[in-house]
């Protein structure tokens, strides 16, 4: 394994709503009973947690932050590749997750046809409007808060016809209609059962399976990573279909969402580069 894992640079590709910060290179996260922290080395914890709450805050926050993909391995799988120069560009990177898997599925449908910066906004306007504080952090949502907002509340999270989604799915959820237990259940399976409930398409339930539960799939008709795929292989975007993603990504077998995971970070960081230097040649204009 890559024996640092870049903390920061999983910090920046994750979503950004006020349950965690990363601060002199510690990591730091909000639980249900305190705040939990990991600088690439060690654990942080409470004083007061037991060796029980130790154990557990571990586990959530090596599933959050990745830390058990084998990243050595990875890099020498791409390496002689058209992909080995994601290695250089995002060395260290892991494939960060949701704590639970209810705000994965909450963070999923903000996500729905919108950027991803547009995305934390409206994700992080809903944790600071009912999340519980904890230091200076907040606790994410529980479905029980968001079913008691009103719809004018709602509106003010700035997620349109996501936020229905959302309550109708949160009152599903709660109501014991929709489960999100679906380790057992294979990607083919998992993806037909989500996609029953309303406000979860395939897109959705892939990218869901992925950074929920951590399992080997990804949303391969998302446009980020169409695009990336047409960059890295010097393709017209428009041409680039769901298909087309799959027969590139699939050879990968266990490496397939990490790599789709890099391709997506790199078609950020390329359109957020571009965005800048047209931006910047709009200020010379003026």
């Amino acid at each position: 394994m890559v024996k640092v894992i870049d903390l920061k640079k999983v910090a920046h590709e994750m979503i950004k709503n006020g349950t965690w910060k990363f601060e002199n290179g510690v990591f730091k996260q909000a639980l249900e009973n305190g705040i939990v922290g990991f600088d690439g080395k060690n654990f942080y914890f409470p004083e007061y947690f037991s060796q029980k709450e130790r154990k557990d805050a571990k586990k959530k926050l090596e599933f959050i932050l990745g830390l058990d993909i084998d990243l050595e391995n990875f890099y020498s799988e791409i390496e002689d590749s058209k992909f080995s120069f994601l290695i250089e560009e995002f060395y260290g990177l892991t494939l960060p997750r949701a704590p639970s898997k209810y705000q994965a599925l909450v963070e999923v449908i903000a996500q729905q046809q919108v950027s991803f910066e547009f995305a934390m906004r409206t994700i992080n306007n809903l944790v600071k409007l009912v999340g519980r504080k904890i230091g200076d952090l907040y606790l994410f949502p529980k479905p029980e808060d968001i079913l008691n907002l009103s719809d004018e509340e709602l509106k003010e999270t700035k997620l349109g016809y996501r936020a229905a989604y959302i309550k109708s799915l949160t009152e599903e959820y709660v109501k014991g209609n929709l489960s999100l237990d679906l380790e057992k259940l294979s990607e083919e399976e998992a993806i037909k059962y989500l996609t029953k409930f309303r406000g979860i398409g395939k897109w959705s339930a892939e990218l869901f399976l992925a950074y929920g539960l951590g399992k080997n799939t990804y949303p391969a008709g998302d446009l980020g990573l169409r695009r990336g795929i047409a960059k890295i292989f010097n393709l017209n975007p428009r041409e680039v279909k769901e298909r087309d993603v799959r027969e590139i990504i699939e050879p990968y077998g266990k490496w397939k969402s990490l790599l789709a995971f890099y391709i997506l970070c790199y078609d950020r960081k390329t359109e957020m580069m571009k965005n800048a230097n047209r931006n910047k040649g709009r200020r010379k204009k003026i």
